[in-house]
């Protein structure tokens, strides 16, 4: 396995490739990211321990993701079936999966646990859905104090995270080697990493303001929060099936993937 470098460039061009990809089998997609959202919210149901299983289950999740935009990619029709690929690769991916998902539930545990330390858990509450902001509340040192350390935390797990899910599934690595090397790719490709979020935050505001202006134009304000929902959903599609073209290029292509 090879690391590869790549322009700064590239970050705007995963964005532009996350969307020319939705709209290749946007049906297929989409619906793979709703029956991801779904599969995360049953789980999340579960008495107890729901909210550490819809975590654990994450990074397979994503992977089946990313699987079903590789399969677009070659023209391929992705089926809801390759959203549990991880766990039909055979016992040693689906323990190595289930490690980064325990993982992973440990390290969102601690960030949202140190922030629960800040401001005694308003913030955690507010973002787990238990709670609805209000401006008061929002506005608090506290609160603000709060989703800061739990953001400082997160950005570092995610960026372990990000290509770990894919290492394991398509070279083979062992669960904490993959998240070493998701981390390496990171850095070693942070400025393309940069463009590509500040690429998806315009494209956000970009479609929030077209949202907002239509409804204006129609005379209709209230159509803008009817409309904001269902697009943000599309958008979050689009923003899934772009993270496989960052790990694509960040890693030499393993065997199955390579193009003559």
């Amino acid at each position: 396995m090879k690391l590869n470098i790549v322009p700064a460039r590239t970050g705007a061009l995963w964005v532009k490739l996350g969307i020319k990809t939705f709209f290749k089998q946007p049906l297929a997609l989409a619906g793979l990211f709703f029956i991801f959202m779904a599969t995360m919210t049953v789980a999340s149901l579960v008495p107890v321990i729901g909210f550490v299983l819809a975590m654990t289950l994450l990074p397979a999740a994503t992977l089946g993701l990313m699987a079903g935009t590789r399969e677009a990619t070659q023209g391929r029709f992705p089926m809801p079936a390759i959203l549990v690929a991880a766990f039909r690769a055979g016992k040693q991916e689906a323990g190595a999966m289930l490690t980064l998902g325990a993982l992973y539930a440990v390290g969102f545990l601690v960030a949202m646990g140190a922030s629960w330390l800040v401001d005694g858990g308003d913030f955690a509450r507010v973002y787990l859905g238990g709670n609805s902001p209000t401006r008061e509340m929002m506005m608090e040192s506290d609160f603000q104090a709060a989703m800061w350390v739990f953001i400082s935390l997160h950005l570092p797990l995610s960026l372990l995270f990000w290509h770990a899910p894919a290492l394991v599934h398509w070279h083979g690595l062992p669960p904490v080697k993959s998240l070493f090397f998701s981390l390496v790719a990171c850095f070693r490709n942070f400025w393309a990493f940069v463009i590509f979020g500040l690429m998806w935050m315009g494209v956000l505001v970009l479609m929030v303001l077209a949202v907002t202006l239509v409804a204006s134009l129609l005379g209709s304000p209230g159509l803008a929060g009817d409309l904001l929902f269902p697009v943000l959903m599309l958008m979050a599609s689009m923003f899934f099936t772009s993270l496989y073209f960052t790990f694509r290029d960040s890693f030499e292509a393993p065997p199955e993937e390579e193009v003559s």
